[in-house]
């Protein structure tokens, strides 16, 4: 994406470039200003629309109020939070794929987060949301009896990125603080009112009426694996398994491991609604490794999984049968196409907390690996979840584990946790012994939990409508936070493929999933225009309201020099808030 970033660089100065000579030549209209590579253009109309709108000016005086109130406890929080996320990116400097530079500009292509897909509905949003914002500072305005000078629209080069209403200035500086303040929150208090607004839509029957399809979802297939070999793609949609349904994700896993043979037959529907049934031979492989447990490499030379040719001299190829292996050895060594290791099968410790019964027992930083719950063999980290939900606090249980290479025994008695059942206080690693194995090769999108996340399936209670809300400010980059292991850009090709449209708006076919693309980017850019507007700097919105709000008090204080105290606390305040957002951006990169 660095080099998109560049590509996007050089054509605004190549903009800038050009627009200079035209406006020294005087090309350009005089509607149309240029400074840089940002362009204004200005416009008379829409003042008598605008004169209209705000005669019920008592109605539209407790509105504004109400949004000073909602914008005073924004600006409170965006400083904090813009402070502590400075102070963490330089105490704590983690360069992550969200605060990288390119991805600070909402410009779909060069954000890794808005691909080009949804570029006509995230420009679709930010019209909509430039337009209520700027509209609601022009009828402010009229409201508090300002003059307008003029209003338009602002563009980086051709992009779409800011709206404005010109007070005139004397007309401004003559009306009271309490009318000033109202038109300076009215922007930001009509892009949370707007977002409220698209989010009921699209928590409603928007997604109300788009269902998961039936199969299993392959959201990534692993390069070299059976599943890429047979010519499984991203986007298709896994059926049926040697003639059998398969539901979802859980039950494609859940019916491979019981299918002892190595060739299946796999039915798939790809994104075109094409079917096809595919012979698949199944080869384990080496998917991942924990840090310090077992000494293996998860690739090849050539960027491929490495294929495990055999454990203790015998040949598998399913992960059925590898396990079975495992179960009589649990000591063993497993010998791929990328070298051998030894492999001790259990259930891999990754911590031990320290309300855990083994506190006590094992020594700090060891590597633990448990094989045996009172005599019961344990191969995977799901043996032994289940051997515990079957336990009960206070019950007394044999323990067998190697730590650090060693066989150990603990007698223990299991205390209550968090699960209604026996706690031993432990994290674990997935798979066996430190490692994850597959014969198959394909990710499963997690379609449900989307749209689960997106309101489907549940009431609308106001508790469920600040959770979706929420949760939407974060899908685009779900998979960079850990959410999900996916990002969510809305419902787009291949994606819809996994999703099917029913219920109230069901007539409507495919056009629901642009409809949700639309509702889903509108309700996200202005809820995120809202907040940045809200930070407490020049020239945003939250400046402004910082300056009349700081007068307001200050004014009422016994000191001399108002101003001077007010300009004080505005200019520190501003500075930080320049300083946390810039270290936000590059902290991590300038410390790391």
């Amino acid at each position: 994406m660095v080099d998109t970033l560049w590509l996007a660089l050089g054509g605004l100065m190549l903009y800038w470039l050009v627009v200079t000579v035209a406006q020294q030549r005087g090309w350009l209209p005089d509607q149309v200003r240029a400074q840089g590579p940002i362009t204004t253009i200005h416009t008379q109309y829409g003042k008598v629309l605008l004169d209209r709108l705000s005669r019920p000016k008592r109605f539209w005086r407790a509105w504004g109020n109400f949004g000073v109130g909602v914008s005073l406890v924004v600006i409170a929080g965006m400083f904090g939070m813009v402070l502590y996320s400075g102070i963490v990116a330089v105490s704590n400097p983690q360069p992550t794929a969200v605060n990288e530079p390119q991805n600070v500009l909402v410009i779909p292509g060069v954000n890794d987060f808005l691909p080009l897909s949804v570029a006509p509905e995230i420009v679709f949003g930010l019209l909509i949301g430039l337009i209520v914002h700027e509209g609601g500072h022009g009828l402010f305005c009229r409201v508090g009896d300002i003059d307008i000078e003029s209003m338009g629209v602002a563009l980086l080069a051709i992009i779409p990125m800011g709206a404005f209403v010109e007070p005139e200035e004397k007309s401004r500086l003559e009306a009271d603080r309490g009318s000033q303040t109202r038109m300076f929150a009215a922007g930001v208090t009509n892009n949370f009112a707007l977002s409220i607004l698209v989010f009921v839509l699209l928590f409603g029957p928007v997604v109300g009426s788009i269902a998961v399809a039936p199969g299993a979802p392959v959201g990534d297939v692993v390069s070299g694996s059976p599943a890429a070999s047979a010519g499984i793609d991203r986007g298709d949609r896994i059926t049926k398994v040697n003639g059998q349904p398969i539901a979802n994700g859980s039950d494609l896993d859940e019916t491979l491991t019981e299918t002892p043979a190595q060739q299946v037959s796999v039915t798939v529907e790809d994104s075109d609604g094409n079917q096809q049934t595919k012979q698949v031979n199944r080869e384990l492989f080496l998917t991942h490794t924990a840090p310090g447990v077992v000494n293996a490499n998860t690739t090849t030379e050539n960027g491929t999984p490495p294929h495990i040719q055999s454990v203790n001299g015998s040949q598998v190829s399913t992960r059925a049968e590898f396990y079975e292996t495992l179960e009589a050895n649990p000591v063993t060594t497993v010998t791929t196409d990328n070298g051998s290791f030894e492999l001790i099968a259990g259930t891999s410790i990754s911590r031990v907390n320290n309300d855990s019964p083994l506190a006590d027992d094992v020594p700090n930083n060891a590597e633990i690996i448990i094989t045996e719950i009172n005599g019961d063999r344990i191969v995977t980290d799901t043996d032994l979840q289940q051997r515990l939900s079957n336990t009960s606090p206070g019950q007394s249980v044999s323990v067998t584990a190697y730590v650090n290479g060693t066989e150990r025994q603990y007698n223990t008695t299991l205390t209550d946790g968090p699960e209604n059942h026996g706690y031993l206080g432990v994290g674990i690693h997935r798979g066996t012994g430190g490692i994850v194995v597959d014969d198959f090769g394909v990710f499963e999108y997690p379609a449900q939990q989307f749209l689960t996340m997106l309101g489907g399936g549940t009431s609308l209670s106001i508790r469920g409508f600040l959770s979706h809300s929420i949760s939407v400010l974060f899908l685009p980059l779900a998979g960079a936070v850990g959410l999900t292991s996916y990002n969510f850009a809305g419902f787009v090709a291949p994606i819809t493929n996994f999703y099917t449209v029913t219920g109230p708006l069901g007539f409507l076919g495919g056009w629901v999933f642009l409809l949700a693309n639309l509702l889903f980017w509108t309700g996200w850019i202005n809820i995120n225009l809202g907040f940045f507007n809200c930070v407490p700097a020049y020239p945003l919105d939250g400046g402004h309201i910082l300056r009349t709000g700081t007068e307001a008090v200050v004014s009422r204080l016994p000191i001399e020099n108002g101003r001077v105290v007010t300009r004080t606390i505005t200019t520190f305040v501003g500075l930080s808030m320049g300083a946390g957002l810039i270290l936000m951006v590059f902290g991590p990169q300038l410390f790391n």
